[in-house]
């Protein structure tokens, strides 16, 4: 029987992040010393996507690349979708986020060039015409996170409440004015009010099955602002990452996309290599391109996986370079300096979210929503490979500027309404929450995964509006889990992806459909924006 959630005092800050990650604990970091944070984990501190993020940050370094080649590069990797100020605004502000981080102690990888100096390294990934991915070895995001993580727990201004998992915003009249969030650990309820609430809670890839996400990641900021009255945009495009290990006992370990940038190459079962008959730019091509590819081979041949090798370079290279993904694959029993490693696709980015501008404001006042959970037109329908960590260092310092521009009335005087659980009781059907969650997650992937049809999408959408109003008749009934609000955030934002989808008629970026198999050119594209009821 579930511990029932018990009432605690409203506590107040100046301003409310929810979320960890690399946006999250640069916005915090970046207003410590002018507001007092109260800063959000749904887990541990530093658990989420910016940990596991392995290839890098992007930001034009070398003198042979330059901001418009950066530009082009990810207008062209959009298809067509990007929105171009939001992109130049991205480029232009990126070295000096990236110095901001480098001055807060991120250990980026250096080396020594042939003229003597030490600079930093720069690699290349997919979609880059150029080598402009800073990163620390193979492990950039834990590298971010670690050490922001550490100085927001030593600074005054920042208090930290960990195994916290909002359930809801509170908002009158358009306006935030805080949360209703679960002390996971005490199962305790507490309201959190805040002159200024900033949604920094990650993607949702944990609606698919197969995902290189964390188990954090589902949702629930996008379902929360939706609730709450905010316009999303562009969910049909979830980018699935070509190269996750393919391992029983491996959970959703990317091999980063920095070992094809270092000359690695995708090979079918028999050895023969494949991706030239798909894009010239072969191992090098974008993602979604990759992703579709390796797909249609597996698929074509009954193959459980395809292989990515890089065993042709030097030994010493591959484990200097990729240290951490040398570690873990001899771990089950893979030598990658030897053999190739066994990869398929997996759910990896959301490109779509909630709808923001430059300074990352929503259509609520006083709400923010910043990195991967935003929409706001850097990614088009497509996201180029490390433009993700750059997008939240640079929106987090938008936010933040526009944060401390406002003068507004506090809220430490008002009192909100306490959650209320008066007409609710303890379930005694646990299996409800993890069945729905099994089978939410496994039509999504047969139905709404790489490749997608009307008749695949209708079949979805058909479960998913039947799931949706059975959780929310259970939601209604029983006391609150973190289960229960992770799967009704993940019914919402299935819902919201899969009606995105059926709209847009046309294949172009990371949506492939099999009924509208070519890009419609007869208009200029335009987003898939969906607006709450």
């Amino acid at each position: 029987m579930t511990t029932p959630a018990v009432r605690a005092p409203q506590y107040h800050g100046q301003v409310l992040v929810i979320g960890s990650g690399a946006a999250g604990l640069t916005l915090a970091l970046r207003l410590a010393n002018h507001r007092r944070i109260t800063l959000i984990a749904k887990s541990s501190l530093d658990e989420g996507a910016t940990l596991y993020a392995q290839g890098g940050i992007s930001v034009v370094l070398d003198e042979t690349d330059s901001p418009q080649s950066h530009i082009e590069d990810t207008i062209n990797a959009g298809a067509g979708l990007c929105d171009p100020e939001v992109v130049s605004h991205t480029v232009n502000h990126a070295r000096e986020c990236i110095q901001w981080l480098i001055d807060h102690g991120v250990p980026f990888t250096r080396e020594t060039t042939a003229k003597g100096a030490i600079g930093y390294h720069l690699t290349r990934e997919g979609g880059h015409s150029h080598r402009r991915i800073l990163h620390a070895a193979d492990a950039t995001g834990m590298a971010i996170e670690k050490t922001l993580e550490q100085e927001a727990r030593e600074h005054p201004n920042i208090e930290i409440f960990e195994h916290h998992l909002v359930i809801d915003l509170i908002c009158q009249q358009k306006r935030c004015l805080g949360a209703y969030i679960l002390d996971i650990r005490k199962q305790q309820v507490r309201t959190f009010s805040a002159d200024h609430t900033v949604l920094a809670a990650g993607g949702a890839g944990k609606v698919y099955l197969y995902t290189s996400n964390p188990d954090v990641a589902s949702g629930d900021g996008i379902a929360m602002a939706w609730r709450a009255g905010c316009r999303v945009a562009n969910l049909e495009f979830i980018q699935f990452h070509p190269t996750c290990l393919y391992h029983p006992q491996a959970k959703s370990f990317l091999i980063t996309e920095a070992i094809r940038g270092e000359g690695g190459r995708l090979l079918l079962p028999d050895g023969n290599r494949f991706m030239h008959r798909f894009d010239p730019r072969a191992e090098l091509a974008p993602r979604d391109i990759v992703a579709r590819a390796i797909d249609h081979e597996m698929k074509r041949l009954g193959a459980d996986c395809v292989y990515l090798d890089i065993s042709h370079r030097p030994a010493a290279f591959i484990s200097e370079h990729f240290p951490t993904i040398y570690r873990r694959c001899l771990e089950f029993g893979i030598d990658i300096t030897r053999e190739a490693v066994p990869v398929v696709p997996a759910a990896h980015y959301l490109c779509g979210g909630v709808m923001t501008d430059l300074q990352g404001r929503t259509d609520v006042n006083r709400l923010y929503a910043i990195g991967e959970m935003a929409y706001t037109g850097l990614h088009g329908a497509n996201r180029m490979a490390s433009n993700s960590l750059l997008e939240c260092v640079v929106f987090a310092a938008g936010a933040c500027q526009d944060i401390l521009d406002k003068s507004t009335d506090s809220m430490a005087t008002l009192t909100l309404p306490q959650w209320d659980e008066s007409q609710v009781t303890d379930s005694n059907e646990e299996v409800f929450v993890s069945h729905n969650w099994d089978e939410l997650r496994r039509f999504m992937w047969d139905y709404v995964g790489i490749v997608r049809s009307n008749k695949r999408l209708q079949r979805a959408q058909r479960r998913c509006q039947m799931l949706h109003r059975e959780i929310d008749e259970y939601y209604g009934d029983f006391r609150i889990t973190s289960d229960l609000i992770e799967l009704r955030n993940l019914v919402l934002v299935a819902e919201l992806i899969i009606q995105s989808a059926l709209q847009r008629r046309e294949s172009r970026g990371l949506h492939f459909s099999l009924d509208y198999p070519e890009s419609d050119d007869s208009k200029p594209p335009q987003a898939t924006v969906l607006t709450p009821p």
